[in-house]
C-alpha cells in the first residue's frame, strides 16, 4: 500500500512539473507550442503594411505565445531597432508574456523605402495597428510598450486605438518635445563651461557629424544619461550601428542638443487626460526626459501610475534593470488579474 502511495506521489509531481505554468495560465507546452505553420523561423514574420506609396514588409519577432498577455515593444530613434531591447527576452519569457520585437518601417531589418513623406507621426501609428491586426491582438491581452520615440508612437497609438489596448507603458519619454527640449538645456547647463563652447563651437558651424563632436557627446553626454553601464550592451551597440541616420535627422534633427525635424512642435501634454486604459509612466533619475515630468503625466492620464528607477538612465531598461523589469513586470500581471 506504501508503495503504491508513493507511486501515486511520483506521478502527481510528474502531472503538475508537465503542467509547470508560464504565467497568467499558460503551460509550458503551450507557451511554446508553434503559431505559425510551415517551415519554423524562430519566430521571425516579416508583416505585409500598405502605405500611401505602396506595400512593405517590417520584421516582427514572437516570443513565446500567450493568449492574455501579449506584449509589443517599440524601439526609439526613429529608426533605430529592436535590439537595444532584446534584454525583454531575459525577462518576459520567464514570466509566461508573449513578447513581440519589431523593426519599424525604415529601420535596418525592415523595409527601407526613401520615399520622405512615410516619415510621419500618423503614418507610424498606422502601421502600428496593421502590425497588431497581422499579429492577432486585441483589448483582451494587447499591451504596447514604447521607450523614447517609442513612447511617442505608443502615446499617438493610444489616442487613436486605446480600443485596442488592454495596458500601455511609456519608458523614458516626456510628452512635449518642447519641454524636452526645455530639460536638455538643465542637463547641458550642468556640463562643465569648457565643453559647453566645445560643442557650441561645432554646432555654430553644422558640424555634427564631426568625430570630434560624437565623441564628446558619446563620452561626456550619452555615457551620463543614455546608459551609465562602464561598457554598453552589445544590442545597444548594434542599435546604433544599424540607425537609419536619413529618417533619425529628418524627424529628430542632427544632434539630441538640437532638436529640428519633423517632431519639433511635437506636443500632446494636454491631451494626456484622453487616455483611460492602464497606463504605467517610467522615468529615471539621469534620464536625458525629466523623470518629475514623466510623473506629472502619470497623475494626467485617467488610470496612471509611476515607476521611478532611481539608479536609471535613457536606458534604465538596461542600467537600472531590476527595478525596472519588476515594475514593468508587475504592472502587466496587476492589470492581467484586473487589479
Amino acid at each position: 500500500m506504501k508503495k503504491l502511495l508513493f507511486l501515486s506521489f511520483i506521478v502527481l509531481i510528474g502531472l503538475a512539473s508537465c503542467q509547470q505554468k508560464g504565467g497568467s495560465n499558460t503551460t509550458v507546452g503551450e507557451y511554446f507550442a508553434p503559431v505559425d505553420s510551415g517551415v519554423q523561423q524562430a519566430g521571425i514574420k516579416m508583416v505585409s503594411i500598405q502605405t500611401p506609396v505602396g506595400k512593405f514588409k517590417v520584421w516582427t519577432k514572437r516570443f513565446g505565445n500567450n493568449p492574455r498577455i501579449k506584449v509589443l515593444l517599440l524601439h526609439g530613434g526613429p529608426a533605430m531597432t529592436h535590439e537595444y531591447m532584446e534584454c525583454f527576452e531575459s525577462f518576459f519569457p520567464r514570466e509566461g508574456f508573449e513578447m513581440i520585437e519589431y523593426d519599424q518601417l525604415g529601420s535596418f531589418y525592415s523595409d527601407q523605402p526613401r520615399d520622405s513623406s512615410l516619415w510621419t507621426v500618423p503614418r507610424f501609428v498606422d502601421e502600428v495597428e496593421q502590425v497588431r491586426k497581422a499579429l492577432n491582438c486585441d483589448s483582451s491581452n494587447f499591451y504596447l510598450l514604447g521607450n523614447s520615440w517609442g513612447g511617442i508612437l505608443a502615446m499617438e497609438y493610444a489616442l487613436k486605438y486605446q480600443k485596442n489596448l488592454k495596458g500601455l507603458i511609456v519608458c523614458n519619454m516626456m510628452a512635449s518635445i518642447p519641454a524636452y527640449e526645455k530639460y536638455n538645456g538643465v542637463l547641458r547647463s550642468q556640463m562643465r563651461k569648457s565643453l559647453v563652447d566645445s560643442l557650441q563651437a561645432y554646432e555654430a558651424k553644422g558640424q555634427y557629424n564631426d568625430p570630434t563632436y560624437q565623441d564628446l557627446v558619446f563620452r561626456e553626454y550619452y555615457n551620463k544619461h543614455l546608459c551609465r553601464l562602464p561598457e554598453w550592451p552589445d544590442g545597444a551597440m548594434r542599435a546604433i550601428k544599424h540607425v537609419n541616420n536619413e529618417i533619425y535627422v529628418m524627424m529628430q534633427g542632427p544632434s539630441e542638443f538640437k532638436t529640428g525635424g519633423r517632431l519639433l512642435h511635437w506636443d500632446i501634454s494636454k491631451r494626456l487626460g484622453e487616455i483611460t486604459v492602464p497606463t504605467l509612466m517610467e522615468g529615471a533619475k539621469y534620464d536625458t526626459m525629466d523623470p518629475k515630468y514623466m510623473e506629472w503625466m502619470s497623475k494626467q492620464v485617467k488610470n496612471g501610475q509611476y515607476l521611478y528607477c532611481p539608479n536609471g538612465s535613457h536606458l534604465s531598461m538596461w542600467d537600472d534593470q531590476q527595478v525596472f523589469m519588476n515594475g514593468v513586470i508587475k504592472f502587466i500581471k496587476d492589470v492581467d488579474e484586473g487589479k
